[in-house]
């Protein structure tokens, strides 16, 4: 029997949803998909006792990507972000929960503005901008009815607003120093005062990272997240008076999501173990001491990464994934104890069973670590494939086993995909995150190295046709790989990649760099360095042929990083194509370019690997 094959078209027309909201009655739920191709904001309407989920409205019609909605508290109105062209520069409307009306409540366009959440009373928002100044965020919050706003508080640094307190009158905010260095304060409503809740980081010493926080039912101290004097992000609480951080739990791997009811009553949390997700509810009204675990639902195994409460703290939404099916969002009942799904993602036409699960693979690298992985193989030959090995950004990024269009149709094609977690992804503890900070640089793509060899030693790839492929950051482990170890690759994938390290701090979003130099090194410090491991610096190494994708709009890695790398391969007759997209940013957002980009980097490696 012949095996159904699907173009990649196909599997580029799987939808996802996510990004749920409760309206404040309850009964409806507001979501993210790109059905339409991009993000825009849909909602349903919520029967828990439906035998497929009801079909959802549409709200939202810009064509361009939402990245965000959250329901007022008391009104049938929802506050959404959303930005033009992936340029990051997201704008903040207000749109009526029927769909009759989006209104704009901000208008510089070349500014960044970052929503925080609604006052108790729904009267005003917060949000975050660097209108002022484009390397900072400041504190501002706006009166919806007037449109009005105010300062509320000015600081040279990376301020993002959250939470209202339950009585309105204050906003906690968290201050990021660097990627791995952030402090939790609160500012005064009244008078713009700022207190500080935790130590501010030491610049040099151990990052510690606080995030998530949330109010507890008594609004005397804060629940939160932080990996303080640990390896892992564990859930923590915060006494306001005395400023003591109490751990309530001693974790081996990361809390990663934590949320809390409106009334402080109910807490969840999910914790990454290995890649994989664990879902923990508990009743907290009388506190953690007196908590009492709630029953959870059984899910496949996957991926949590949303999760809010109803107002009344009766259901919990969440987007979940797994490898072989789609992403949507899922409502458990906690009174009902019933789960049932919420949208139903369309699957292309491809049926489910023809999508694979990968399996958690270790490798052993050049100083005996032993490195995490997700191999996918086909499920008919196992044995001398062509493989991709494809690396996540960040580098503060992890491999996950959800579903991915495009590992799955070249797993279908008859390719191995190998997703590792080289030293330096987030998962695995504080000091495997750090193992490649600035001067170590190098020892990640040497990862990369010890990950093609092992493939080749195991026999699962051919030798002759070994792909790497990576986004972001994983675009300069594709550029770094390819220079440094030449000989292992057949061809290579770069989107939206660092080619020069150099010209890549200079140019990226002003207010990134500072934040992205305690990892990567400073121009000030660190320039002969960075200059060395730069990609563009080797270029005369390359001999595998590549393909590289860029968004014209990119505030990360600025489109100038592709367009070294190929005007350099070009000159020196090495073999390379490029897309650039001047609707784009970093990545790749709208299904209609995505439909451009994939199919074309698989003719492309179709053409390399079986010359």
């Amino acid at each position: 029997m012949v095996k159904e094959t699907y173009s990649f078209e196909r599997y580029l027309n799987v939808r996802a949803a996510f990004g749920p909201h409760f309206s404040p009655d309850g009964k409806k739920l507001s979501f993210l998909t790109n059905i339409t191709g991009v993000a825009e904001v849909w909602s349903v309407a919520l029967d828990l006792q439906a035998a497929t989920p009801l079909w959802p409205d549409q709200l939202t019609f810009r064509g361009e990507r939402v990245s965000g909605a959250v329901y007022a508290p008391h009104a049938d109105t929802l506050l959404v972000s959303g930005d033009i062209g992936g340029n990051e520069r997201a704008q903040l409307f207000l749109l009526e929960a029927d769909g009759s009306s989006l209104t704009p409540l901000t208008s510089n366009l070349d500014v960044m503005h970052i929503f925080g959440g609604w006052s108790p009373d729904g009267q005003h928002i917060t949000y975050s901008s660097n209108e002022r100044d484009a390397r900072y965020f400041d504190i501002y919050e706006m009166e919806i009815a007037t449109g009005e706003r105010r300062l509320l508080l000015q600081h040279n640094g990376t301020n993002y607003a959250h939470s209202y307190s339950p009585d309105g009158s204050q906003i906690h905010l968290t201050r990021w120093l660097s990627n791995t260095r952030s402090q939790v304060l609160l500012v005064d409503r009244a008078t713009g005062a700022e207190r500080a809740l935790t130590p501010e980081p030491d610049t040099e010493g151990r990052g510690t990272v606080y995030q998530a926080a949330a109010w507890s039912a008594d609004g005397e101290g804060l629940y939160l997240l932080s990996n303080r004097e640990r390896q892992f992000h564990s859930l923590a609480y915060l006494n306001l008076s005395t400023l003591e951080l109490r751990y309530l739990s001693e974790d081996r791997w990361d809390v990663e999501l934590l949320e809390v009811t409106k009334d402080g009553t109910r807490l969840a949390m999910a914790v990454n173990e290995d890649g994989y997700s664990t879902l923990a509810l508990f009743d907290v009204s009388q506190g953690w001491e007196q908590r009492q675990a709630l029953l959870t639902p059984t899910l496949p195994r996957g991926v949590i990464y949303d999760l809010t409460w109803s107002e009344d703290g009766s259901r919990l939404a969440l987007t979940y994934a797994t490898a072989d099916d789609t992403m949507d969002v899922w409502v458990w009942d906690l009174v009902a104890g019933a789960i049932a799904r919420a949208t139903q993602s369309a699957r292309g036409g491809i049926p489910r069973t023809s999508f694979v699960n990968p399996s958690l693979v270790h490798y052993p690298t050049f100083d005996g670590r032993q490195i995490p992985a997700f191999l996918y193989l086909p499920t008919e030959q196992q044995q001398k494939l062509p493989v991709i090995i494809n690396v996540h950004g960040g580098p503060e990024g992890q491999a996950r086993p959800i579903f991915d269009p495009v590992t799955q149709y070249f797993v279908s094609q008859g390719y191995a995909v190998l997703a590792p977690n080289v030293r330096g992804s987030t998962g695995y503890g504080y000091d495997y995150q750090s193992l490649d900070d600035v001067r170590l640089r190098m020892n990640s793509v040497a990862d990369l190295q010890h990950a093609a060899l092992w493939l080749r030693e195991s026999g699962i790839a051919d030798s002759k046709r070994i792909v790497v492929m990576g986004g972001s950051y994983g675009g300069f482990m594709v550029l770094s790989a390819i220079t440094t170890y030449p000989d292992l690759w057949a061809a290579a994938v770069d989107i939206v990649g660092i080619a020069n390290f150099v010209t890549f701090l200079e140019n990226t979003g002003p207010w990134r760099r500072k934040l992205r130099e305690s990892e990567y090194g400073s121009l000030e410090h660190d320039r002969e360095f960075l200059e060395q491991i730069s990609p563009i610096r080797s270029v005369d190494k390359i001999t595998a042929p590549l393909f590289v994708v860029h968004g014209a709009n990119d505030p990360r890695v600025p489109v100038g990083e592709a367009e070294q790398i190929v005007a350099a391969l070009r000159q020196r007759q090495v073999p390379v194509e490029y897309l650039r997209f001047e609707d784009e940013g970093h990545g790749l957002i709208k299904r209609s370019n995505r439909l451009l980009a994939y199919p074309a980097i698989a003719r492309f490696l179709e053409q390399q690997l079986h010359k």
